[in-house]
């Protein structure tokens, strides 16, 4: 797909994009790029689920902890380096192709769905 390609409603429903919050943070120097391991509380529902962020650029572990984010939590599993990255936090690639991470305008329920 390309910018501005359409997809259907039903497409789009079927990512599942939640708000959580970081609990922990620890380093992955085994990663190509340096990457931080977060473990992300999605609420009751979901759990805590981990993932590798190539977020170190914006973010030090300090910031993270406590920060609600986006992930898409319906993705899989996938292995980086020595651990599985169980989602994907969401962020935009900044002038210098660094990540900025996307989050709420306000606070709202760890899990809550992005409708």
């Amino acid at each position: 797909m390309k910018a501005g390609d359409v997809i259907g409603p039903q497409t789009f429903e079927s990512v599942d994009i939640r708000a959580g919050t970081v609990r922990t943070v620890r380093a992955l120097p085994e990663a190509r790029h340096p990457a931080w391991v977060l473990e992300i509380d999605f609420g009751p529902d979901i759990g805590v689920l981990q993932s590798s962020a190539r977020i170190t650029a914006h973010y030090s572990a300090e910031d993270l902890v406590d920060r609600q984010v986006l992930g898409v939590v319906n993705l899989g599993t996938r292995q980086i380096g020595k651990i599985m990255s169980q989602c994907l936090v969401l962020g935009f690639h900044d002038e210098h192709d660094d990540i900025v991470l996307a989050s709420t305008e306000r606070p709202v329920p760890d899990g809550c769905r992005l409708c």
